[in-house]
């Protein structure tokens, strides 16, 4: 009872608290968009950073870090996805500037959208051309600009099981640079900020989970199905540890 009454008022706070945020980053954006440079992305993702974590804060959903840190290097890092959290949960959670991959259609909302092109790797997965222009960009980040994050199964998982099927893109994409794996969960996110509703928040614990890499040396595309098995694998067992989903 007391968290229906409270929601609304802590849903309130939740989004005031973000749109600060936002009108007090905005010129910075503004300024440094102009600049499609290595350093301004790096610059704008560290204003981006940091004011998730002060926001994370502020709302009572600081992310707390738990598992192995990775071994100096350049990943593929992927993640589970079921709340509208976890894009913002990647940043406590991963070490260092990356780039995500991220669905194009975001980049047309007024205001965020804006944000969102200076960092993302945008593609259109109904366009084969467009899945394999944002092939090539990844992995030329990869070579020489960044780590690479992206949610394997698409969208959120709103099937009720722990994982829906992955794609294909990520291993595919370690595989070809020959660069390792990233597994990283999100246990809690789903009970802070449920897919169903932009306003279901409501404050608490917050684990990120890096697990080991996985090498993927040696591999060729032959081997895909079973990296790909293997990941998901891995996700799923230490999701299944928690209240999950």
């Amino acid at each position: 009872m007391a968290k229906q009454i409270l929601q609304p008022f802590y849903a309130a706070w939740v989004v005031l608290t973000f749109f600060i945020g936002l009108v007090v980053t905005m010129p910075a954006f503004v300024a440094l968009s102009f600049g499609n440079r290595l350093s301004t992305r790096k610059l704008i993702f560290a204003i981006i950073n940091h004011w998730f974590h002060i926001w994370l804060w502020l709302i009572g959903m600081r992310v707390t870090v738990l598992g192995p840190e990775p071994p100096k290097g350049r990943y593929v890092a992927i993640a589970n996805h079921i709340s509208y959290l976890d894009t913002i949960a990647l940043f406590p959670a991963l070490p260092g500037y990356f780039r995500p991959l991220g669905k194009k259609e975001f980049s047309k909302v007024p205001v965020l959208g804006f944000i969102y092109k200076q960092i993302v790797v945008m593609v259109n997965r109904g366009s084969a051309e467009s899945r394999a222009r944002s092939m090539r960009l990844l992995w030329h980040i990869l070579r020489h600009e960044s780590d690479i994050i992206i949610f394997p199964e698409g969208t959120f998982n709103e099937t009720g099981a722990v994982l829906k099927s992955f794609y294909d893109g990520a291993f595919k994409l370690a595989i070809t640079t020959q660069t390792p794996i990233l597994p990283v969960v999100f246990p809690d996110t789903v009970h802070r900020w449920h897919y169903s509703a932009w306003w279901k928040v409501w404050p608490g614990r917050n684990r990120a989970i890096r697990l080991a890499p996985i090498p993927v040396a040696g591999m060729t595309m032959a081997d895909l199905p079973a990296l790909k098995e293997t990941a998901q694998r891995l996700m799923q067992q230490e999701l299944e540890k928690y209240d999950y989903p």
